[in-house]
C-alpha cells in the first residue's frame, strides 16, 4: 500500500500522542503496528471517508487518535472561513486570528468530538459542514435584508428536496461514494443521506443538512421535547408536522443574543466546553456566555448561581470615604495658606520691629550729635560774640502757605528735553538751577551708594533679611519726609537729588483741539480740548455729569472705542502711539476690579511680578509692594481677603485704595484714575491723596476725574482741568488760580461754600452767578478758549450760548426733520451698520501693535505664566469648597446612574453610556464656565496694561486639568463598580478623560462668547440636543453629517467599541451586529480618542480668540 508524505507525517504525531500506559495494559506491541496498518487502510480522512467499525471507537485508545485527526481537519476548515470573514467584517474583527482562537479552539476538551464520533460511528467528517456551507450561513448576517434564522434555497434543501437534515436540530450525511473536502468554500457537496439529530456541542440551522460546532461560551446540549409547549427545549423550535418519527434534535441556531439567546451559556453558570454547564460557586460571578468563572473583588460579596457583583456594602464605602475626604477638603481648604500666611507675617512683624528700633536709634543718634553740635555753637558764639548766620535771608524757611508758590511755578523742562527721561528729576519744578548743584567728591560718593545699594538688593536671599532691608529703607524714607515736610529750600533739594528713590521716565502729555465724536450719531462727546499735563503734578478733571470727564481720560490713555478722535496729542512734545508706553502707563477704572478670592497682598504682588521691570532684585520688589501697603493705609488688612458679593471682605474704602494700588505697585510714569475718590469718606480720600501726592514726588504724571472733593482735597491737586456739558472746556490751569479766573468772569464763590461745588453747580445751570458781567453758564467755553487765544469754532461764533453740545437739538433741527422722515429699514440698516463698524473698531483696538518706546522689559510669557499659575492655584485652593461640591455631585451622579442602570449585554452599555456622557457634559461645562465668566473683568484690565494674554489662557487651563483628570475617577468609582461593563476601568477613565477634556474646551467659548446666564443655558441644552443627534438612526446623510460633528458620537463610540471587545466568542455575532447596526468601527477607538482630543484643541483655540477679540463693551 503507498502512503503519502502527509499520511506518514499524521501517522507519527498520533503515535507519539499514544498514551503508552494504556498499550502497555493491552498486551504488546504488535498491536499498535496492526493498528497503524489498519487506520491507514480504512481511515482516509483527507478524502472524507468512514472511519472504520463503530466497534473500534469504543476502545479508549484509539478514540483519541481519531478525536485528534477530526478536530485538525476541523480546525483548518474554520480557519479558512476565518480568513475570508476577516476580510468583510473588519468593523467587528479587530484580531482575526484571536477572535477565532477564543471562539473555536477546543484544544483543552474534546470531549463533545469524541462522543459525536461515537454517535455517528465514525461518520461525523461527512455531517460537518464545508467552509463554503459555513459562508452560505455566516454570510446571512451581513445581510440585512434576511433573517438569520430563514436560509435561502440550497442544493440540498429546496422546495423540491427537503429532507429531514433541513430540519432545525438535524442532519444528513454525504453519500459513501462521494468525497468531502472540508476546505472547499465554493461548493456545496450533496448532503441528504443518514439524516439524524444533530450532536451535543454542534448545532445544525435550518436550511443546511450539515453541523457547525458551536462557539467557546455556548451550551449545546440535545433538545427534549416539551409536551405542553411542543417545544423542543432549550430551544424553540417545533417538531415538523407529518413526521411522526421525527425526533427532537440538536441546537438549530447561532446568532445574535436576541436571536439566539438559549444557545449562549446562562447567566450565573459558566460553559467550559459546549455540552457541559457549571453553576458558579459563592464568591464568583458568571455572566452570560461565560467559559470560567471570576472572582468577586475583594469588598463585593458574591452567591452562589450569580451573575453579578453585589456592589452596595462596596458603594456605601467609597461614598462615604469620598464624602469625609471632601468635607475634610471643604472645612480645611485655607489652613495651609493660613499657616504659610502667618509664616511670613511673623518675619514680617520682627522685621518691622526692627527697622523701627533702629531707626529710633539713629534719630536719637542724630537728636545728641545736633544738640552737642548747638552746644558747641553756643559756646562758640558766647566766647567769639558772632551772630549766627542763620540770622540772613539766605536760608529762609518757607511756610506752608508759600509752598505753593513753589509749586505753581514749576517747570520740569528746564531740567530734561521732552524726549528724555532723566532719573534725577524732582517732581518739583525749582526755578534756580543752583539748587542741585554737586561737587564731582559728591558725585563720586553719591554713584557710590547707589551702587553699594543695588548689590545689597540683589544680595538679599531669606526671607527675614528681604524683609529687613524694605523696612528700613521704608523708615528712612518716613524721616526723611518728615525732616522734610515744611519743604524747605534744602529739603526740595534733598529730595531732587536723593539717589535713594528710583527714578522713573518723565511722560509729559499735550494735546491741541482734541474731538471725541461717537461714530453712531455723530455726537460730540469732547469738543477743542487743548491742555497740557505735566510730570510731578496731580491734575483733576471735574465737571458735571455728561461732561466727557471719562472720555478725556480714555481718549488720552488710547482706550476710546467706537469714537472718531481728531486733534493732536504729543507725547514729549512728540506725535506718538500712547500704546507705546503702555507697559509704564497705569489706568484705574471706575469700577473695583480686583479679585476677590485673594487677600489684599496677594493682589499687589501678582501685579508687581507681572508689570514691574524682569530685571528688579525680589527685595526691592518687596520694597515697592510694601511701601504702596504702607502708603495706603493697607497694613492692618493685608492678609484679609477684597472679598466679592456672597462673602464680605474688606471695607469699600479699602477695596478703593487696593484698587489704586494696583497701578501704583507697577511704578507708573503716567497715572490715570477714573472716580478714585468715589464712595471714600474724607479720611481715606485724604490718605489716599497723600498717597498719590508721594507719587508725584517721584515724577509721575498723574490725572483724575473727581466728583465734588472736599475743598482740603482740592487743594492738594495742582492742575484742574473743568469741563462743560458737551466735552467744551471751561478752564484749565492752577487751581491756585481758579478763582481769580473766575473771578474776573463775575462769578465769586460766596463764603462757606466749596469752590469746586459752587463751579459744578455753576455749569449745571441750578446756580445764576450773581455777578454783573452777565455771562450766562452756556458762554464759558468760549469765554476760556478767547482768553487762552484758542480758534474758536464757526457755529460757537454763531451762537452766543455757546452751547450746541449741551442741546444737540439746536441747529440741527432740519437735519433731525430730514432723519425723522427716513424709512424704518433705512434707519434700521444705518444701525447695523454703526453696529458693525463699532465691532470692527474694537477688534482692531485689540489687535493694535505699537513699537514699545517705555523701555522697560517686562518678565516674558513663560514667567508671567508662572505667575498666573500660582495665582489661579491659589484662588482654586480657596475655592476648595466649592469644588468639593462639583466631585460630591458627580459621585452622587455616578452612584444614581449606576444602580438604575444595569449593563446590557445586547447593546454592549450603550444606554448607560449615553446618560453617563450627558450628565459629566452638563456637570462639568457648568463648572468649567466658573474659569473664564467670572474673571472677565479682570483679565480685560490685566490684557489693557500689557500682560500677556496667552499666559492667562495657558495656567487657566493648566489649573483646570486637575479636574479633568480627577473628575472621571470620581465619578467611575460609582459608575464602574455599580454598572460593572466587560471594559477595563483604564479604558473607560481614558475616554472619559476625553470627553471631560472637551467638553471644558466648549465651556471655554461658551464662557467668552457669551453672557453667563446664556452660557449656563448653552451647556445645559448642548450635551442633550447633540447626544440626540448622535444616537439617531443614520438614514439620512444630513442626519449622518450632524451626528459626525457632535463630540457625544466619538465620546459613546469609544465607549461601546471599548466594551464590545471584551465580547468574545459566542458573542461575535452579537458584537458585529451591533456595531453594524450602529454604524460603528472596532478599529476606530483611537480615532474617536483623538476626535475627541481635536475638539477640545479647536475649542479652547477658539476660545483663545474670542478672549483676544472680545473686549469690555
Amino acid at each position: 500500500m503507498n502512503f503519502n508524505a502527509s499520511q506518514v507525517t499524521m501517522l507519527l504525531n498520533l503515535k507519539m500522542s499514544v498514551n503508552r500506559r494504556s498499550w502497555l495494559k493491552l498486551g504488546s506491541n504488535l498491536r499498535l503496528v496492526i493498528l497503524l496498518l489498519w487506520l491507514v487502510c480504512y481511515v482516509n480522512v483527507g478524502n472524507g471517508q468512514t472511519i472504520g467499525e463503530t466497534s473500534e471507537f469504543d476502545n479508549p485508545a484509539v478514540l483519541p487518535l481519531v478525536t485528534q485527526m477530526v478536530y485538525r481537519k476541523l480546525s483548518n476548515s474554520t480557519a479558512a472561513l476565518n480568513r475570508e470573514l476577516g476580510t468583510r467584517a473588519k468593523f467587528c474583527v479587530k484580531d482575526p486570528d484571536a477572535d477565532w482562537n477564543r471562539a473555536f479552539n477546543f484544544s483543552t476538551n474534546l470531549d463533545f468530538l469524541s462522543a459525536c464520533i461515537q454517535i455517528t460511528k465514525g461518520d461525523i467528517n461527512r455531517r460537518i459542514c464545508t467552509a463554503a456551507e459555513m459562508k452560505f450561513y455566516f454570510n446571512t448576517f451581513f445581510n440585512k435584508s434576511n433573517n438569520p434564522g430563514n436560509l435561502q434555497p440550497n442544493v440540498n434543501c429546496n422546495l423540491t428536496s427537503w429532507p429531514s437534515g433541513c430540519e432545525p436540530g438535524w442532519g444528513c450525511s454525504v453519500d459513501p461514494n462521494e468525497q468531502v473536502d472540508l476546505q472547499n468554500s465554493k461548493e456545496f457537496p450533496g448532503r441528504t443521506e443518514n439524516c439524524m439529530a444533530c450532536c451535543e456541542g454542534f448545532f445544525c440551522p435550518r436550511g443546511l443538512t450539515c453541523m457547525i460546532p458551536c462557539p467557546l461560551g455556548a451550551h449545546c446540549p440535545l433538545a427534549t421535547l416539551n409536551k405542553t409547549t411542543s417545544l423542543c427545549e432549550p430551544y424553540t423550535y417545533q417538531l415538523p408536522p407529518g413526521r411522526p418519527n421525527h425526533t427532537c434534535g440538536g441546537a438549530n441556531v447561532w446568532a445574535d443574543i436576541r436571536s439566539s439567546g438559549e444557545v449562549f451559556c446562562s447567566a450565573g453558570s459558566y460553559c467550559p466546553t459546549t455540552t457541559h454547564k457549571v453553576p458558579c460557586d459563592s464568591g464568583h460571578y458568571c455572566r452570560m456566555g461565560s467559559t470560567s468563572e471570576k472572582p468577586c473583588f475583594k469588598l463585593t460579596s458574591c452567591n452562589p448561581n450569580t451573575a453579578n457583583q453585589n456592589m452596595h456594602a462596596f458603594g456605601v464605602m467609597v461614598i462615604a470615604a469620598v464624602s469625609t475626604i471632601l468635607l475634610i477638603i471643604y472645612n480645611c481648604s485655607d489652613q495651609i495658606l493660613t499657616t504659610r500666611e502667618r509664616r511670613q507675617a511673623k518675619s514680617r512683624e520682627a522685621a518691622v520691629k526692627k527697622a523701627k528700633a533702629h531707626q529710633r536709634w539713629k534719630a536719637a543718634r542724630e537728636a545728641a550729635k545736633k544738640h552737642v553740635s548747638e552746644i558747641r555753637a553756643q559756646i562758640s558764639r558766647t566766647f567769639s560774640g558772632k551772630k549766627s548766620s542763620q540770622d540772613g535771608d539766605s536760608h529762609k524757611m518757607l511756610g506752608p502757605g508759600d509752598s505753593s508758590e513753589i509749586d505753581e511755578d514749576i517747570d520740569m523742562s528746564k531740567y530734561s528735553s521732552p524726549a528724555s527721561s532723566s532719573a534725577a528729576q524732582s517732581s518739583y519744578e525749582i526755578e534756580d538751577d543752583a539748587a542741585a548743584v554737586s561737587n564731582g567728591r559728591a558725585s563720586l560718593e553719591i554713584e557710590g551708594k547707589r551702587v553699594k545699594r543695588q548689590n545689597l538688593a540683589k544680595t538679599k536671599k531669606t526671607r527675614s533679611q528681604i524683609f529687613k532691608y524694605a523696612y528700613d529703607r521704608i523708615e528712612k524714607e518716613k524721616a526723611m519726609e518728615q525732616e522734610n515736610k515744611n519743604l524747605t529750600f534744602s529739603g526740595i533739594v534733598s529730595m531732587a537729588t536723593n539717589t535713594e528713590t528710583r527714578k522713573r521716565p518723565l511722560l509729559e502729555l499735550s494735546f491741541k483741539d482734541l474731538t471725541l465724536t461717537l461714530k453712531s450719531n455723530g455726537k460730540h462727546v469732547l469738543r477743542c480740548v487743548t491742555g497740557i499735563m505735566k510730570p510731578g503734578r496731580i491734575t483733576a478733571v471735574m465737571g458735571p455729569s455728561g461732561a466727557g470727564k471719562t472720555s478725556l481720560l480714555s481718549a488720552l490713555a488710547g482706550k476710546a472705542v467706537g469714537c472718531k478722535l481728531s486733534g493732536l496729542i504729543l507725547i514729549n512734545g512728540k506725535q506718538e502711539s500712547i500704546h507705546s508706553y503702555k507697559k509704564i502707563i497705569g489706568f484705574v477704572p471706575q469700577d473695583d476690579v480686583v479679585h476677590g478670592n485673594l487677600t489684599v497682598e496677594e493682589n499687589l504682588w501678582f501685579h508687581a511680578k507681572c508689570r514691574l521691570p524682569a530685571g528688579l532684585s525680589k527685595a526691592d520688589k518687596v520694597l515697592v509692594v510694601e511701601r504702596i501697603i504702607d502708603s495706603l493705609g493697607l497694613q492692618a488688612v493685608r492678609n484679609s481677603l477684597v472679598g466679592t458679593v456672597e462673602k464680605r471682605g474688606i471695607s469699600g474704602g479699602q477695596r478703593k485704595r487696593v484698587n489704586v494700588g494696583l497701578e501704583m505697585v507697577m511704578e507708573p510714569s503716567v497715572l490715570f484714575l477714573d472716580e478714585p475718590t468715589s464712595g471714600l469718606d474724607s479720611a481715606s480720600s485724604q490718605l489716599l491723596l497723600r498717597a498719590l501726592r508721594h507719587e508725584a514726588l517721584e515724577g509721575v504724571n498723574i490725572c483724575m476725574v473727581v466728583h465734588q472733593p472736599s475743598y482740603t482735597l482740592f487743594k492738594t491737586f495742582n492742575d484742574l482741568v473743568l469741563l462743560a456739558k458737551g466735552g467744551l472746556t471751561v478752564y484749565h490751569g492752577s487751581v491756585n488760580k481758579v478763582e481769580e479766573y473766575f473771578s474776573g468772569l463775575g462769578i465769586y464763590v460766596p463764603d462757606r461754600i466749596n469752590p469746586p461745588d459752587y463751579y459744578i453747580d455753576v455749569l449745571e445751570g441750578v446756580v445764576i452767578s450773581m455777578g454783573n458781567s452777565g455771562v450766562g453758564y452756556k458762554e464759558l467755553p468760549q469765554r476760556w478758549m478767547l482768553h487762552k487765544g484758542y480758534s474758536v469754532p464757526l457755529d460757537m461764533r454763531n451762537n452766543s450760548g455757546a452751547g450746541l453740545e449741551a442741546n444737540p437739538d439746536i441747529g440741527n433741527n432740519s437735519h433731525d426733520n430730514a432723519e425723522a422722515e427716513q424709512s424704518f429699514v433705512r434707519e434700521l440698516w444705518r444701525d447695523v451698520k454703526s453696529n458693525f463698524r463699532l465691532r470692527r473698531d474694537k477688534i482692531r483696538h485689540n489687535f493694535l501693535k505699537s513699537r514699545d518706546l517705555s523701555h522697560r522689559r517686562t518678565p516674558t510669557m513663560w514667567l508671567q505664566y508662572k505667575y498666573f499659575l500660582g495665582r489661579i492655584a491659589k484662588q482654586r485652593m480657596r475655592e476648595a469648597q466649592l469644588q468639593a461640591t462639583d466631585y460630591l455631585i458627580l459621585l452622587l451622579a455616578g452612584a444614581c446612574l449606576g444602580s438604575l442602570i444595569k449593563a446590557n449585554d445586547e447593546s454592549f452599555g450603550a444606554p448607560g453610556y449615553t446618560y453617563t456622557i450627558i450628565a459629566v457634559s452638563l456637570l462639568c461645562k457648568i463648572a468649567a464656565l466658573r474659569s473664564f465668566s467670572l474673571d472677565k473683568l479682570h483679565y480685560w484690565r490685566e490684557s489693557a496694561s500689557g500682560m500677556s494674554s496667552s499666559a492667562c489662557f495657558l495656567a487657566k487651563d493648566t489649573i483646570d486639568y486637575f479636574n479633568i483628570l480627577v473628575k472621571p475617577l470620581v465619578y467611575l468609582s460609582m459608575f464602574y463598580f455599580f454598572t460593572n461593563p466587560r471594559s477595563t476601568f483604564f479604558d473607560n477613565y481614558i475616554v472619559l478623560v476625553c470627553l471631560v477634556y472637551c467638553v471644558t474646551g466648549i465651556a471655554y467659548a461658551l464662557a467668552i462668547f457669551l453672557q453667563p446666564s446664556s452660557a449656563q443655558l448653552f451647556s445645559v441644552l448642548l450635551p442633550v440636543v447633540l447626544t440626540l443627534v448622535a444616537t439617531q438612526p443614520k438614514n439620512s446623510e444630513v442626519i449622518r453629517i450632524l451626528a459626525d460633528l457632535s463630540y457625544p458620537k466619538w465620546a459613546l463610540e469609544a465607549f461601546v467599541i471599548g466594551n464590545a471587545q471584551r465580547y468574545y466568542g459566542v458573542w461575535m455575532i452579537t458584537r458585529c451586529g451591533s456595531l453594524m447596526k450602529s454604524g460603528y468601527d472596532i478599529n476606530e477607538w483611537n480615532l474617536c480618542i483623538m476626535i475627541l482630543l481635536l475638539i477640545g484643541v479647536a475649542t479652547r483655540g477658539i476660545a483663545f480668540v474670542g478672549m483676544i477679540i472680545l473686549q469690555k463693551k
